[in-house]
């Protein structure tokens, strides 16, 4: 098969409306280099397409979490434009600053994290108007009028490792609540969270403020790329496209959610968050996924400058269920080691 010519555009040159298939680089000027920054975009119209409805799969909010783009990257290879009904917006990688350094933050241009650059000002205020926050802007002025499916693909770089699970915060509109829920349960990992919601600049926040159906997941670890999250992920942007109705099915239940051994958890308050009180060396004693009772022996946190102390035993602060650790040894103090979410049970069947 020959690969699909993608046009340099500017992001008012992107065409969401005509039927058929359009390959994108969506072109961002660049902080230093006399040039743009290119993001790939794919968008899939189908002949049922309405105005203000749709789906996006992002990959690469983070530069170094590579799930989320191998999923994306599968995706476009496998979606028939011929079984599209409404409209389909794949981004393999929106940060690419961020991932062309491989690097959480874009760290060799402005330094920002774009998920914590959904603020207010962003690429407008003059403190920010780097790539970063242009990136969050971007998404807010061309990409959310387009859709109401929201898909934001995330992993635990070298930051933690998880228990391959999808995510979303509480919702107060009870119908909004369920669709995501539902829609985070056919990806078919082993289990679903609800987190807290007090982390300013969210990509899914602010979707999921504007009402629309938005789930996030960590589908691996290490900066590697785990063969089970892409999986996960493929199947998430497939049933979501599928039950909200951009393409023809079917689509069966998959993995854990068709075993009916998914379970779901809640980490929104505070003692479901162990921070290290110093900075040290992290040993994990339990797996991801292990059910613990409050104040079991998780890990344990090394001082290798007092290295004749016994070292600190990291406790679950709750009863519940190990949902991420510390991936790499070293820690920083006030980083949180450990996770443990309450079980809850589905609203959804």
């Amino acid at each position: 098969m020959t690969s699909p010519q993608r046009l340099i555009v500017k992001q008012d040159e992107i065409d969401f409306q005509t039927p058929g298939r359009r390959d994108y680089y969506v072109a961002l000027e660049h902080d230093t280099l006399w040039g743009d920054h290119l993001i790939p975009l794919t968008i899939f119209v189908g002949p049922e397409a309405e105005k203000g409805k749709g789906l996006v799969a992002f990959g690469s909010n983070h530069g170094n979490e590579y799930e989320g783009p191998m999923a994306i990257v599968g995706m476009l290879r496998e979606i028939d434009l011929a079984k599209v009904r409404g409209r389909i917006i794949l981004v393999p990688v929106l940060n690419v600053a961020a991932f062309r350094a491989g690097t959480r933050d874009s760290s060799q241009d402005d330094g920002v994290n774009l998920n914590r650059a959904f603020v207010d000002g962003a690429g407008i205020a003059p403190s920010m108007r780097g790539i970063t926050h242009r990136i969050a802007r971007f998404v807010r002025e061309t990409i959310w009028p387009q859709v109401h499916v929201v898909l934001d693909l995330h992993a635990g770089g070298i930051m933690k490792r998880y228990m391959p699970c999808t995510s979303y915060h509480p919702i107060a509109d009870p119908v909004q609540g369920r669709q995501v829920e539902e829609a985070a349960r056919w990806f078919g990992t082993p289990l679903v969270i609800t987190y807290q919601n007090e982390t300013p600049g969210l990509l899914t926040s602010e979707a999921e403020r504007l009402g629309k159906i938005t789930v996030g997941c960590e589908l691996g670890w290490g900066e590697a790329v785990q063969a089970a999250g892409v999986s996960y992920g493929k199947q998430g942007i497939r049933a979501a496209a599928v039950n909200h109705g951009q393409m023809e099915g079917p689509v069966a239940r998959f993995a854990h959610h068709a075993a009916g051994t998914q379970r779901c958890a809640a980490m929104v308050d505070r003692a479901c968050f162990t921070p290290a009180p110093f900075a040290g060396h992290y040993e994990s004693l339990l797996e991801c996924g292990t059910e613990v009772r409050a104040g079991t022996p998780v890990g344990l946190l090394h001082d290798f400058d007092r290295l004749d102390l016994p070292p600190l035993g990291v406790r679950a602060g709750v009863d519940g269920i190990v949902i991420a650790q510390a991936w790499r040894a070293p820690v920083q103090q006030g980083e949180h080691i450990l996770v443990v979410g309450r079980i809850q049970k589905f609203e959804t069947t």
